[in-house]
């Protein structure tokens, strides 16, 4: 069944919900084409060829052969309003034929799945017209109890009985698990978005936002930013094609990402070829300069090692300068529809200015950085540097891992 199901009004243009939902419904018929074979069955050997018998062997014929023709017309909104019409009509021709609430077990309940399938698998404006139908047919079955054949059949205890266990049982057991099934919806569709705001804020962040709708500017005395930039990324980007490019790209901004997460450092975004973190005294109690530092160094491995095994395969490999210095910075979140949490200051500048005075497959820091982190490192100090904006300043490049952990 599952195995059809997943075939049902297949149509590759489908979103991962929609293709669900029809999945959902195939299994949903089926099992309401058995339950008209089981209803017809019931009635014919306790009551014989009487209307609620012609009611459910025509809803099991009726289902079956929707659940082919809106497949075939590959539109399963044809199966969702002709079953669900019929499971509106066939109970309350059963509760009519019988003519007394009691004598039928109140059968006339199934017919809530009608209201309930409509909005799982509509929309709500039918859901609604179908719900008022339910309760005007409830309404009239309470008070005036119609009778078809005139009036009420003649139905024993023990059928009564039978009646009751199955339609309170099958009836409430099924709106149950529809509850159940949208409450495990409600939760997984949740823990997505949580995921998606964590990837794009930090956790204290997304925390204050939700709960305030905005988040009030950080002061970050001592905070490390990292700057990273592909050499050459314009003339690369013309010799080769815009998938292979960006495939390329998101590898090492992925492999980033999981080096940045094991510093404890937080990236903030990337600026088409350039990626940007910051660490240090942000956030994270655990990030600190030597962190930030031996990230960087870490970043260029990957990159230098990514780039040889790359040529040996043929293909082009990215050139990358580092730039790092420490500082004080402000963070934030602007934006009104698309939310952007970023970083500011001066600290970050430098940092940019770290970047692009630096050199392929080094990590250059600033002499503030260097004070940080003198005694952790092997430096190559590179003299005072001129930096467009701010004079002369003294850079460094790290010669050697970390010697602690």
């Amino acid at each position: 069944m599952f195995q059809y199901a997943k075939k049902y009004a297949f149509d590759p243009d489908d979103s991962a919900d929609l293709a669900f939902q029809k999945q959902l419904l195939a299994i949903i018929c089926s099992f309401l084409v058995l339950c008209g074979v089981v209803w017809w069955l019931m009635w014919f050997l306790i009551f014989g060829w009487v209307i609620p018998t012609y009611a459910a062997g025509l809803f099991g014929i009726m289902v079956f052969v929707m659940l082919f023709v809106s497949h075939y017309a590959k539109n399963h909104l044809l199966l969702v309003h002709s079953t669900f019409f019929g499971t509106m009509i066939v109970p309350v021709v059963c509760q009519w034929s019988i003519g007394h609430l009691h004598n039928s077990g109140l059968i006339i309940g199934w017919a809530f799945l009608t209201p309930l399938g409509i909005l799982i698998f509509s929309s709500i404006r039918p859901a609604l017209i179908y719900m008022l139908i339910f309760l005007a047919c409830l309404l009239i079955t309470a008070n005036v109890e119609p009778a078809f054949y005139g009036k009420p059949m003649e139905v024993d205890k023990s059928t009564i009985h039978l009646f009751y266990s199955m339609n309170l049982v099958t009836s409430y057991s099924v709106i149950f698990a529809t509850c159940a099934w949208f409450v495990h919806r409600i939760k997984v569709e949740k823990g997505i978005s949580e995921d998606l705001i964590l990837n794009i804020l930090p956790k204290e962040v997304a925390i204050e936002l939700k709960k305030f709708g905005k988040v009030k500017p950080v002061s970050h005395d001592n905070a490390t930013v990292l700057f990273t930039d592909f050499k050459g990324f314009t003339e690369i980007s013309e010799l080769i094609s815009a998938d292979e490019l960006v495939e390329e790209i998101n590898h090492c901004f992925g492999a980033f990402d999981e080096i940045t997460s094991k510093y404890y450092i937080e990236k903030i975004k990337t600026i088409g070829d350039s990626y940007m973190a910051v660490g240090g005294n942000f956030g994270r109690k655990e990030c600190t300069p030597w962190h930030v530092v031996s990230a960087a160094m870490e970043l260029r491995d990957y990159i230098r090692n990514r780039k040889a095994l790359r040529e040996k395969e043929g293909k082009f490999g990215f050139e990358m300068r580092i730039g790092v210095h420490s500082g004080p910075v402000i963070s934030g979140v602007v934006g009104v529809k698309k939310f952007q949490f970023d970083i500011w200051g001066d600290t970050v500048n430098i940092a940019s200015r770290m970047e692009s005075n630096g050199a392929i497959e080094e990590v250059n820091i600033s002499e503030v950085t260097h004070e940080l982190v003198k005694d952790d490192f092997d430096f190559e100090f590179r003299g005072q540097i001129p930096v467009k904006g701010k004079g002369e300043m003294g850079m460094y490049f790290v010669r050697h891992k970390a010697k602690k952990s």
